[in-house]
C-alpha cells in the first residue's frame, strides 16, 4: 500500500525551489556589497512596499512586534493609557502596550468574521471612562487571518474619542478593503514578514506605513537608538528595531512573485469553500474586501467535534492548527490587567476553529484531499 504525502501546513522550501534563482542574486549581491544593516536593499524594498499598498511611506524594522512597538513609543503611550485591541488575535498585540506600561483593553470580535466588534470597542472605551482610571489614548485593530478589519467602524469611533488608530496588518499585508490595500486605513499601519506569513522573510522582520512624513522620521529614529541626523546624536530613547539587508533581499525576490501567490491563495479559499459548504462553518467574508489569506480558519460544532476531525486529518498526514485556542484575557500573563468583563466570542472560538493549510504551492488536489479528509471525518 502506498503511503500518502503528506500535506504541510506550509512549504516554504516549494516557493524557494520556484524563486530560487532570483533569490540567490538578490543575496549574492548582498554579499558583494557586504552593507549588512541599512543596505540599499532595504531603501528599495521600502520604496516598492509603499508603492504596493500606496502608503506614502514605509519605514522597516526588525519584526511586527517592533513595529507596534515603535508605533506606540512615538505616540508617547505609556503608563496610566488603555490601548483597545481585540481578544481574539495573537499575543504581540497586548504585550506591546504592557511593555510600555500602558493597560490592554480587550474587545470582544464578530462571530464571523473574527474582526474587532465595532459596537463592543464602543462600549469598552465607555467601561474605561466610567472607571476613571485609565486615559483612552488608542486602538490596535487587527486585520485576522488576513481580513482587514471593519477600519471605516473603528475610525469613525477613534475620531469621536480622539484615539490614536493602530492597524496590526501582520497577517493581512496585501489585503484591501473597499478598493484600497491596507496600509493607508489606520493613522499608522504595521506588518510582520515572519516566515510563515503570505509575505514572509527568512526570519524576523517588519514593517511601518504612515501617510505622516513626521511620523516616518520618528519611527526611523527610534528604529536605530533614537538617533538625529548623525550617528552619536541621539535625540530620544529609541531601539535597535533596524530591518538586516539580508532579509531586504529574500523579501525584494518574494515581492516579485506577491500578486500571483496572492492569487493561488485565493483559488485554494475558493475551493475548501465550494468543498465543505453546509458541513462547517468556512470564513465569512468581510464586506468589499479582499484577503490575503494568511489563515483559512473554519468553525466546527464544539471542541469534541474539531479535535476528532483534527484527529483524522493528522491520521491521512495533514497538517492542521488552533489559531487560537485561548482568548488573550483568558491568557495567565494579561489576568493581572483584564477587568473581568465577558468576551462571549473570543471565548468561545478557540474550543471550535481549526485552520487548514493555505499556501502558493498547495494544489488543487491536495486541497481536494483535505476537504475530503474532512468530510469523512464529519461522516462518520
Amino acid at each position: 500500500m502506498t503511503a500518502l504525502a503528506p500535506i504541510p501546513f506550509l512549504d516554504l522550501k516549494a516557493q524557494q525551489g520556484r524563486i530560487g534563482p532570483a533569490l540567490r542574486a538578490r543575496l549574492d549581491a548582498v554579499l558583494a556589497h557586504g552593507q549588512y544593516i541599512l543596505g540599499p536593499e532595504v531603501a528599495e524594498l521600502e520604496g516598492r512596499l509603499a508603492a504596493f499598498c500606496g502608503a506614502a511611506h514605509c519605514v522597516s524594522v526588525s519584526s511586527g512586534t517592533d513595529a507596534l512597538q515603535i508605533a506606540l513609543m512615538a505616540e508617547g503611550i505609556g503608563r496610566g493609557d488603555a490601548v483597545f485591541l481585540p481578544a481574539f488575535t495573537y499575543t504581540a498585540t497586548a504585550e506591546v502596550p504592557l511593555l510600555l506600561g500602558a493597560t490592554p483593553v480587550f474587545v470582544d470580535v464578530d462571530p464571523r468574521t473574527f474582526q474587532m466588534d465595532p459596537a463592543c470597542l464602543q462600549a469598552r472605551i465607555a467601561d474605561v471612562k466610567r472607571a476613571g482610571i485609565l486615559t483612552p489614548r488608542a486602538v490596535i485593530g487587527v486585520d485576522l487571518f488576513g481580513q482587514p478589519a471593519d477600519w471605516p467602524a473603528i475610525r469613525a469611533i477613534a475620531t469621536a474619542e480622539t484615539l490614536f488608530t493602530l492597524d496590526d496588518c501582520a497577517q493581512s499585508f496585501g489585503a484591501a478593503l473597499n478598493g484600497e490595500r491596507l496600509g493607508r486605513a489606520a493613522d499608522a499601519t504595521a506588518t510582520s514578514f515572519f516566515p510563515s506569513k503570505p509575505l514572509g522573510a527568512y526570519g524576523d522582520g517588519g514593517a511601518l506605513f504612515t501617510e505622516s512624513a513626521e511620523r516616518a522620521s520618528l519611527y526611523r529614529s527610534l528604529r536605530t537608538h533614537g538617533e538625529g541626523t548623525t550617528r552619536y546624536e541621539v535625540l530620544r530613547t529609541g531601539m535597535n528595531g533596524r530591518l538586516d539587508t539580508m532579509q531586504a533581499a529574500v523579501l525584494l525576490a518574494k515581492l516579485d512573485v506577491f500578486a500571483d501567490e496572492m492569487a493561488r491563495r485565493d483559488a485554494i479559499a475558493g475551493i475548501y469553500d465550494q468543498e465543505l459548504a453546509g458541513l462547517v462553518d468556512t470564513p465569512a467574508r468581510v464586506p468589499d474586501s479582499t484577503s490575503a489569506w494568511a489563515v483559512y480558519s473554519i468553525l466546527l460544532p464544539n471542541q469534541e467535534i474539531r479535535d476528532s476531525v483534527q484527529a483524522a486529518l493528522r491520521t491521512q498526514q495533514i497538517a492542521s492548527a488552533v489559531y487560537y485556542p485561548r482568548a488573550l484575557h483568558q491568557q495567565p500573563a494579561y489576568a493581572g490587567c483584564h477587568d473581568g468583563q465577558a468576551m462571549p466570542v473570543a471565548e468561545s472560538l478557540g474550543a471550535r476553529i481549526l485552520a487548514l493549510p493555505i499556501h502558493p504551492d498547495l494544489t488543487d488536489a491536495q486541497a481536494l484531499r483535505v476537504a475530503a479528509t474532512i468530510r469523512a471525518a464529519l461522516a462518520a
